[in-house]
């Protein structure tokens, strides 16, 4: 019974590092580029939420306060393609990465300027709540996130395979130039790819912000989804959400029956293992570029 409750403890955070990988893996497809602020993003989505939510601000509902949050995040990602990524298209892949990596640090100052480097409690309608099954209870916290996390999956998944943007973005990551010349707006889709991530980068800070506290140095629970992403496979979505449920799930087991500190370690361990023996990752989705 506890290793069930360890393992149910360990999806609801996996969801989280999924959620995060995801839009490592979003940004990936449609750029090829890998986006190091995302965690930053995710941060920045909480906060905003906060902003929204808590009484000592806006103080609206939550939900209509997580949509706000969730609109003012996108509009933030589409920003940062459309004003600053763009403008260093045609360089190395690395310049990006250095571009990403500094957009982190001033997304945690901003944050830090504004809402101060003390922890803070985003205020939920759900708050304390847990449901008993058996000998088995689980906190509404967890039971919101992973059923957040199977709504907001199956809305992309229908997004990426049903609806007209979605189909065009996946052309324009298959092979940009002869989307270009099909008449498809790859630059405007790049963008909204960059802003859908900080939508689920915002929803995903929430649900962390639900279990714990929410501080600059949030955003550094990326480097768990960059690590799931990898272990999941950088060109699959679903990828993303399994290595993400994979960490963590291995987090809470380490922790309980491990040595002291190698909860710490073992995801990253887990991912050099799998970066050695497939080292496009588990769920990798290797196709042949023509050219």
């Amino acid at each position: 019974m506890e290793f069930i409750q360890l393992i149910i403890g360990g999806v609801a955070n996996g969801c989280v590092y999924g959620l995060i990988a995801l839009g490592f893996v979003l940004i990936y497809k449609s750029s090829e580029g890998v986006n190091f602020a995302q965690g930053d993003m995710m941060m920045l989505g909480a906060f905003v939420a906060l902003g929204f939510v808590n009484d000592d601000y806006f103080g609206l509902a939550f939900l209509p306060g997580i949509i706000l949050a969730c609109i003012v995040m996108g509009g933030v990602g589409y920003s940062m393609d459309r004003f600053v990524v763009r403008k260093i298209f045609g360089q190395p892949q690395f310049a990006l990465v250095i571009l990403t990596i500094a957009i982190g640090f001033v997304l945690r100052f901003v944050a830090g300027a504004i809402w101060g480097y003390s922890p803070l409690v985003l205020e939920t309608p759900y708050a304390g709540l847990t449901f008993a099954f058996g000998g088995l209870i689980i906190s509404a916290e967890d039971a919101v996130t992973i059923l957040a996390t199977i709504l907001l999956t199956a809305v992309l998944w229908y997004f990426f395979a049903f609806t007209r943007i979605g189909l065009a973005t996946q052309a324009a990551s298959q092979n940009q130039l002869s989307a270009y010349y099909m008449g498809i707006p790859v630059k405007f889709l790049n963008s909204l790819i960059w802003g859908l991530s900080g939508i689920v980068a915002t929803i995903a800070g929430v649900l962390a912000a639900s279990k714990g506290t929410i501080d600059p140095n949030l955003g550094l629970i990326g480097i768990k989804a960059f690590a799931a992403a990898v272990i999941g496979g950088f060109g699959s979505l679903p990828g993303a959400l399994a290595g993400g449920l994979i960490i963590g799930v291995i987090e809470p087991i380490a922790a309980r029956y491990g040595p002291a500190g190698v909860s710490q370690t073992a995801p990253y361990v887990f991912m050099l293992l799998v970066l050695i023996l497939r080292p496009a990752g588990l769920f990798s989705q290797i196709t042949a570029k023509k050219v």
